[in-house]
């Protein structure tokens, strides 16, 4: 099963302020998650997680700080058995 989340082309603003949100909804889950688990494994592999995709943000939003004209983004969720 595919849902498709994002499809078509934004201008680049728009690219980064959407990729940009849905990469913080996932922070905030496992900033969510962190705070429920006692578990010290669980924890460091949260934050690394966190850390990783902070580090993606910033790449992404730094490499298109110059970008003019329209991105075509497609996003597909992918949900195998």
């Amino acid at each position: 099963m595919n849902i498709q989340l994002i499809e078509g082309q934004f201008g680049t603003k728009e690219a980064i302020e959407i990729i940009t949100q849905m990469i913080n909804v996932k922070v905030k889950y496992h900033e969510q998650k962190i705070t429920q688990s006692s578990n010290e494994e669980d924890i460091k592999f949260r934050e690394a997680k966190i850390k990783r995709l902070q580090k993606e943000i910033h790449e992404f939003r730094t490499n298109l700080k110059n970008t003019e004209g329209t991105l075509t983004l497609h996003s597909i969720i992918k949900i195998e058995d």
